[in-house]
């Protein structure tokens, strides 16, 4: 075989440039096996490299049933990286290994892909190739008894690949038109209106000091006394809760009932809201 034949088989097998490959052959003395070894090590020094720098692009991907399904993020320097081939192709099958693996990064990282090798092994390859920094970031998985599970994706890139994906689960005792209907609307409603909790006392505690914080700060520049200030920051508060709660949200629908009163409607009886998860490339 010519060195240009080895240099193309090379380049089909591991992705690399003319110049690596030809660099890896004659650092291998022609061994093909060697020299994807080598290119494979130079690889992971590349994506060393690549790590430092911000990754705020992206794609969100959605996997799995009714029953049991998952978001993952999977975030890139740019745009046009988040729309590769190559990239689109790695994202989809490393989607199904984390809903199969139930969102377990750890666990991720070490499962072999198709081609035999593991997750990490073929990120650092993507890595090398593209020439841009990737990294896993959020993922959860929604597995919950006599749930069903639905989900929504906005800004749809290809498939189960998009900029927000969200999955709601739903518990009820009969499965009815009404339900079905309720959770696609409900899933659409969490995509628009991204609210941060169930209920406000779900509301985690420094998101709620943090916002106290900001509210103070304020009423403070406007010079407000103490007392004054006190009873404008309790209502500020409560409002944030109502605005930032699921069921105290406005329905997005029908935006003078709140979404607990659409719920409390429905005909089926024993609905209720499980959880549910919002991911967004940038937030």
């Amino acid at each position: 075989m010519s060195d240009i034949e080895n240099i193309k088989k090379l380049r089909q097998s591991t992705g690399a440039g003319f110049k690596d490959c030809n660099s890896a052959l004659k650092e291998s003395g022609g061994d093909l096996d060697k020299a994807v070894e080598i290119l494979r090590i130079k690889g992971v020094a590349k994506a060393s490299k690549k790590m430092s720098r911000d990754a705020r692009e992206g794609v969100i991907l959605l996997s799995g049933d009714n029953k049991k399904s998952s978001l993952l993020e999977v975030n890139c320097e740019t745009d046009f990286v988040a729309k590769n081939e190559d990239f689109i192709k790695f994202v989809q099958e490393l989607s199904d290994l984390n809903n199969q693996c139930s969102s377990d990064l750890e666990k991720l990282d070490k499962l072999k892909m198709k081609n035999e090798k593991t997750v990490n092994e073929n990120l650092v390859a993507l890595i090398a190739k593209i020439g841009e920094k990737i990294t896993i970031g959020r993922a959860k998985t929604i597995d919950n008894k006599n749930s069903i599970n639905f989900a929504y994706q906005h800004s749809i890139i290809k498939d189960n690949v998009s900029k927000l994906g969200v999955i709601v689960s739903l518990e009820n005792d009969e499965q009815s038109d009404s339900v079905n209907s309720f959770g696609k609307q409900l899933a659409m409603h969490i995509a628009a209106s991204n609210p941060i909790a169930l209920t406000s006392d779900k509301i985690k505690k420094e998101i709620i000091e943090k916002e106290q914080q900001l509210i103070t700060e304020e009423l403070k520049n406007i010079g407000k006394s103490d007392e004054i200030a006190k009873k404008i920051s309790l209502g500020k508060i409560n409002k944030f809760k109502e605005e930032n709660s699921l069921m105290s949200q406005d329905w997005v629908m029908e935006p003078k009932k709140k979404v607990k009163e659409i719920l409390s409607e429905i005909s089926t009886k024993g609905i209720n809201i499980k959880e549910f998860i919002r991911l967004k490339i940038g937030e």
